[in-house]
């Protein structure tokens, strides 16, 4: 494997990385590489099933399902832009990744992560009017409410990422680095490179600390309402079937920002050990794998929309008069 270098302004600049990944004998590779897989394959097809029935379903045509597609439609490309280059190196020696391609897979993570963490404040927006106000909550939550809530969270990673960028891409990494990670994110590049990085920290932290501390903060202010407004309830029955409605999506919001804070809170030099590889493999791999479980489980107009959408695909037509 040839090392290419360029001259630039009398300095060396790499044009691909060293994914160092999961260091371990062949054999466990392979038993990665079939786990990984399955993880992936399955999260692609669950996340399908719930477009898919949400769009077919007339009694899921409302806000809440709406923000769902959304997230599956998100986690479907999130973890499609890490999964099949880990799912590479596993069974290849080369574990280098070009400077663009590596620039592309940290702009689109980025993006999908600080979509994702908007979205779930929308949403817990969302279960705040149902339960608070709901007999404005048709009101409130028009069809143009919502499209232009879940179109401002696409747009805010968009841009978000594309800050962040601006500054990462253009730090110098000299030679040929080596990644101690299985993808190109923030935290690592940034302790490959040869220069001063302290600009592209302080722009880091300070755009993770917006697009991380005001959705928490909506989340977090909209669960406490919510959880005032329940134990109003005067029955246990009125109380179950109300903190039912949101279960699903705090249990959700929990597993996410719990795993993504305790990556992202920390400083940069953490990254120099194995152990947030384990915990990125959690928020990048299980979590989008177990979010589409955990909406089936505890929603039964989620499970039984995804038993007709099923039934359908076998039974064709027959259904269409029923």
């Amino acid at each position: 494997m040839i090392t290419r270098i360029l001259e630039v302004d009398n300095r060396t600049m790499t044009t691909y990385f060293i994914l160092l990944g999961f260091p371990t004998r062949p054999a466990f590779q392979l038993l990665l590489f079939s786990v990984f897989l399955a993880a992936y394959l399955l999260t692609l097809l669950e996340n399908l099933l719930i477009i898919l029935a949400i769009r077919s379903d007339g009694q899921l045509h409302k806000p809440m399902y709406f923000f769902l597609s959304h997230l599956s439609f998100l986690e479907m490309w999130y973890v499609t832009v890490i999964s099949p280059k880990m799912l590479v190196d596993f069974l290849s020696h080369d574990k280098s990744i070009s400077f663009n391609g590596c620039m592309t897979q940290l702009y689109f993570f980025v993006t999908f992560v600080c979509t994702e963490y908007i979205l779930l404040a929308v949403m817990a927006f969302d279960r705040y009017v149902a339960i608070c106000n709901p007999l404005r909550y048709p009101v409130i939550m028009t069809d143009q409410l919502c499209g232009t809530l879940a179109g401002g969270c696409w747009l805010c990673g968009l841009v978000t990422a594309m800050t962040k960028m601006v500054f990462i891409a253009r730090l110098h990494y000299c030679g040929t680095p080596q990644i101690n990670h299985y993808f190109c994110d923030i935290s690592p590049l940034l302790n490959v490179s040869c220069e001063d990085s302290s600009q592209a920290e302080l722009v880091d932290f300070f755009l993770a600390l917006m697009v991380i501390a005001v959705p928490l903060g909506v989340v977090v202010a909209s669960y406490a309402t919510i959880l005032t407004a329940i134990l109003k309830i005067p029955s246990a029955q009125g109380r179950q079937k109300a903190f039912s409605t949101c279960a699903s999506h705090l249990t959700v919001v929990t597993l996410f920002y719990s795993t993504t804070l305790f990556t992202y809170a920390r400083p940069k030099l953490m990254y120099a050990y194995n152990s947030n590889k384990v915990v990125s493999v959690l928020y990048t791999v299980i979590v989008p794998l177990l979010n589409p479980i955990i909406y089936c489980l505890r929603n039964r107009e989620v499970k039984a929309a995804l038993k007709k959408t099923v039934l359908c695909k076998g039974s064709g037509p027959k259904e269409e008069g029923d």
